[in-house]
């Protein structure tokens, strides 16, 4: 490990430089701007709308330009962490997004508003490779487990609470408190850092791989961006297709000069290690499995059973405590057993609980949902503290930050994917159940009409047209909320079959080495 390498003799010794323990809280402190910027904006969208006078496609944009910025720049990002000093980087990112939210919180104009989401998606891309590189540099291998296990509970609960949080601060502050709140987070991190944490860089390398960034960052825009539009085009538009065409394209340039660069972006000598290559298609199995399957469970608490934003988020709250303690615990087990076991067995019981989720019904109560939240956390944490470890364990320290943003860019494509890909499944779905359920309901509709229908449907919104009578629109809603439920029972189902894929596939992996011999400077 970096640590064990010695500091330079004339490095600076002040009290709690370097402690692990204080790194660790200064990295967190910093993705968890990141990861409750990714959920909270959302509960903020229809205020924001209503205040800015904003269409549908700007509220969109608001969260997939943000979304899309920083999963086209993550590796990139870990690659300069490599190069100028993650500390510098990362402190760089906190700094960058935290006076981006203060401008997005004064800014009153819509266009202004996506343009600095993008750009606080950059900055918040430099500070997640570089938090996991400098803790592999702040802790000792046998510590490392745990210290992930606690920056994992510190994403995943900062992802769950953005929900709680933002209703919290919509209803009671403004939307602009959403984005205010980072800048104490913000100062407070880099004061911190900037006291505790050791640089740490590779001496290995000595320039940016620029045409590589160019390949890298047009096949990766070119994949995000055909995910997210492909459910507005239609997955067998030209323009989708196009796009995705795109993706290959370029993705082949990119690893064709990564044969040539003298020194490459993305190491291709990374994937001959197998741990590594499948580490990262666990990161997408797990993300295409939590962010797909969650990103409708909000449109049932709101839709179908008419929940307020913040009674949505509180829903989720056994999801958020069960992050807190069920991390940790995930990283003892990896350090004590390897990663193969909890890793399958994490993704197992997240099969359980997307199985029991595909169960709910109409009138589901609060005990019917906390149960597989509870175990969600229980099942993801070891995946996410795991596939974390196999990754960047695997990796050869001079690339500690490029393993950093090779495993958030997998989780931030599997999101991505799942939404999509599930979004498409249960509009595929309520369209072939719809016309029956109008039928059963003795509600006469047209092919137009169901067509029309489907969206709203599709996201839990039952299509009742005001002054239509009660019994008519108590009959058309108990059919579209009947046809919304099957579709995201299907979208659960095939939810639990990526689970199980996934838990197979965690078997073929193994745990990362215990010394390294790259040459890496710490001081």
């Amino acid at each position: 490990m970096a640590q064990a390498l010695a500091a330079p003799a004339d490095a600076p010794v002040r009290r709690g430089h370097g402690h692990p323990w204080l790194t660790l809280l200064a990295v967190a402190l910093g993705v968890i701007m990141v990861m409750l910027d990714g959920t909270v904006v959302s509960i903020a969208n229809p205020v924001i709308g209503k205040d800015l006078g904003a269409s549908l496609s700007d509220l969109q944009w608001i969260t997939s330009g943000y979304l899309l910025a920083l999963a086209v720049f993550l590796i990139t990002a870990g690659k300069l962490g490599d190069l100028f000093g993650h500390k510098r980087v990362f402190l760089v990112g906190i700094a960058g997004f935290a006076l981006t939210s203060l401008a997005i919180g004064l800014t009153s104009s819509i266009g202004v508003l996506i343009a600095l989401r993008v750009l606080q998606g950059l900055f918040g891309a430099l500070l997640q490779p570089a938090a996991l590189a400098l803790l592999r540099a702040a802790f000792p291998a046998e510590r490392l487990n745990m210290a992930i296990g606690i920056w994992g509970a510190a994403i995943g609960v900062s992802s769950a609470a953005g929900p709680i949080i933002g209703g919290l601060l919509v209803e009671n502050v403004s939307w602009q408190s959403v984005f205010f709140i980072n800048v104490p987070v913000g100062v407070v991190a880099l004061l911190v850092g900037l006291w505790v944490i050791k640089e740490s860089r590779s001496e290995a390398l000595s320039k940016v791989d620029v045409p590589g960034v160019v390949l890298l960052s047009g096949a990766m825009f070119c994949l995000v961006w055909a995910i997210i539009k492909a459910p507005g085009y239609g997955w067998g538009d030209a323009r989708t297709i196009g796009f995705f065409a795109g993706a290959v394209v370029l993705g082949a340039a990119f690893v064709f000069w990564q044969t040539r660069a003298t020194e490459p972006l993305l190491p291709l000598t990374l994937f001959r290690n197998a741990s590594v290559s499948i580490g990262t298609v666990l990161m997408v199995l797990m993300a295409f499995s939590m962010f797909g399957a969650m990103f409708f469970l909000t449109f049932y608490f709101q839709g179908v059973h008419g929940l307020s934003p913040l009674e949505s988020g509180m829903r989720m709250l056994p999801m958020s405590a069960g992050m807190i303690v069920a991390s940790p615990l995930a990283g003892a087990a990896l350090s004590r057993f390897g990663p193969k076991v909890p890793i399958a067995v994490g993704m197992l019981i997240t099969a359980i609980s997307m199985f029991l989720l595909s169960r709910l019904g109409l009138e589901a109560g609060y005990l019917d949902t906390a149960v597989p939240f509870a175990l969600l956390a229980f099942g993801l944490s070891p995946v996410m503290v795991g596939a974390t470890e196999v990754i960047v364990g695997n990796s050869p320290e001079e690339y500690s930050g490029v393993a950093g943003g090779m495993q958030q860019s997998a989780m931030q494509v599997g999101g991505s994917l799942g939404t999509a890909v599930l979004g498409a499944l249960i509009t595929a779905r309520v369209a072939d159940v719809l016309p029956g359920n109008l039928a059963a309901a003795h509600i006469p509709a047209t092919p137009a009409q169901v067509e029309a229908m489907k969206n709203l449907v599709a996201i839990g919104v039952a299509p009742v047209q005001p002054g239509t009578p009660k019994p008519i629109a108590d009959a058309l809603t108990h059919a579209a909320h009947g046809s919304f439920l099957s579709g995201m029972h299907f979208g659960f189902t095939v939810s639990v079959i990526v689970a199980v894929l996934a838990a197979i596939l965690a078997l073929f992996v193994r745990a990362g080495r215990k010394t390294y011999d790259a040459a890496v400077h710490v001081g």
